[in-house]
């Protein structure tokens, strides 16, 4: 039970016992007042009050049931799983067919990650309660079992049921779709949304799901439409214009998308979301004074939405504009150090700029943070190529060898550098095996290795394999 400025004898025991915490007296609650307290401070997450009402309710009323199933959900939150079943074996034995022991009993199986026994726990629970809204909330239990178990067809239908019982429980609707989402259901997923808005036309949140799977299925317009429904249904709704944003950037109506991501703007705070699509928006109508204001104010509201920095680097990219944008990667670097993205950008930046030791730098970071693409194996080597540091490019061209086995470009850069090295015997093994996996990429070794390519044994070589 909740407290609510209109419940007055709720209030008042719950200002009585706060008052009693500032002085010495003790006084009596009866054990509902105590139940509803503890309640109260568990909802609101006060877990350190809630535990100074059970232990001074189990003072005055130590036989309390209800009291000691709090003591027990305090118990389980605090991983003290031993003294929460301890405590539930006690009173199981007391109340055999109090329903609330195998919830609590089953949040500990839970715990346990022993969902099937959790799930069969809930179920002899089902069959205890005699509350309508009960039900609905042990079937969302049952429900996320099997959600913890990757059974995405049992949990929707167990959710489904709790829709049943409630039409407008949002929470169980959107973990119908999550399911349909996971098992790639999205046709039948419009089905069921279609179906559930036959007997709830207004539902916004429907509506906005509903755009939401149209959108996955690239079927625009009839996205377009959902949203429009679910804004007629609720015009403060700031999820159904942000949608609706993204749909009509799809559409190329970036004007009208502009719109709507203004709208957010003015129910509620600006989302850096918001503002980064609206700089997008005046990006592509051409409008670069007003997208790149936009970009600033991104990051300005979000200083760590990587999104935003990266928006604003590639802005100055395409401007060709280069200084800028690496002033822009390098704040977004001192903001965080650790994201691949930003050294990439760094690296790529760099070499346009032709400072080599930077962007070497800047690939080497980037493959130490796990980014194994292929282009940054290779454009880390030809920079170490470049700067003549022939045996860190192909140590590093050996390591990418690994990730990419019997890969046509690592083995040209492999060959010229050993015939650099003046070890032919190596550079011959590689260009042999450059040639029998692409023949046609022969240039790699001309264009990075000029004077290699002028030996007349390497010429020779290459000519013969491709007779």
């Amino acid at each position: 039970m909740e407290f609510s400025q209109r419940d007055d004898n709720n209030n008042y025991s719950l200002t009585k016992f706060e008052s009693m915490l500032k002085t010495n007296n003790v006084l009596f609650f009866d054990s509902g007042e105590f139940e509803n307290i503890i309640y109260h401070y568990l909802e609101i997450g006060k877990i350190a009050l809630a535990k100074k009402a059970i232990k001074m309710g189990l003072e005055q009323h130590p036989t309390s049931i209800n009291l000691k199933l709090f003591q027990v959900e305090i118990y389980v939150l605090e991983d003290k799983l031993q003294m929460a079943d301890k405590l539930l074996d006690a009173l199981y034995l007391l109340e055999p067919t109090n329903e609330e022991i195998y919830i609590q009993k089953a949040s500990i199986l839970s715990k346990r990650d022993e969902h099937q026994k959790a799930i069969d726990t809930l179920m002899i629970a089902l069959k205890l309660i005699e509350e309508e809204d009960d039900e609905a909330d042990l079937y969302a239990l049952i429900g996320m079992e099997y959600l913890f178990m990757d059974q995405f067809e049992n949990a929707k239908n167990h959710f489904v049921k709790c829709l049943e019982l409630d039409n407008e429980d949002y929470s169980a609707l959107y973990n119908i779709i999550y399911c349909f989402d996971f098992l790639d259901l999205n046709i039948e997923a419009v089905e069921f949304l279609n179906h559930y808005l036959d007997n709830n036309p207004y539902s916004e949140v429907a509506w906005h799901q509903l755009g939401r799977q149209y959108f996955t299925l690239k079927d625009y317009n009839k996205a377009l439409a959902s949203f429009d429904f679910a804004i007629i249904s609720d015009d403060t709704f700031v999820g159904a214009y942000l949608e609706k944003g993204k749909v009509l950037e799809k559409l190329k109506q970036y004007v009208e998308a502009i719109d709507n991501y203004k709208i957010t703007l003015a129910l509620d705070e600006p989302t850096s979301f918001a503002l980064l699509r609206i700089g997008n928006c005046h990006e592509k109508l051409g409008e670069f004074d007003a997208a790149v204001q936009y970009y600033y104010k991104t990051v300005h509201e979000d200083p760590l939405l990587d999104k935003g920095w990266i928006a604003i680097t590639k802005f100055y990219n395409r401007q060709q504009n280069y200084q800028k944008a690496l002033y822009y990667i390098n704040k977004a670097i001192n903001i965080d150090n650790d994201n691949v993205l930003y050294w990439k950008l760094y690296a790529q930046i760099n070499q346009r700029l032709h400072f080599l030791e930077e962007a070497e730098r800047g690939y080497k970071r980037t493959l130490d943070l796990g980014n194994y693409e292929l282009d940054t194996w290779l454009s880390r080597g030809d920079i170490l190529i470049k700067l003549g540091e022939c045996e860190a490019a192909a140590l590093n061209l050996i390591q990418a060898a690994e990730f990419y086995p019997e890969t046509a470009e690592i083995e040209y850069r492999l060959a010229g550098i050993y015939y650099t090295l003046l070890e032919p015997e190596k550079g011959s093994y590689h260009l042999k095996n450059g040639l029998m996996l692409n023949p046609e990429f022969d240039f790699i070794v001309e264009e990075l290795f000029p004077l290699v390519t002028k030996q007349k044994k390497v010429r020779d070589f290459i000519m013969n394999s491709k007779k």
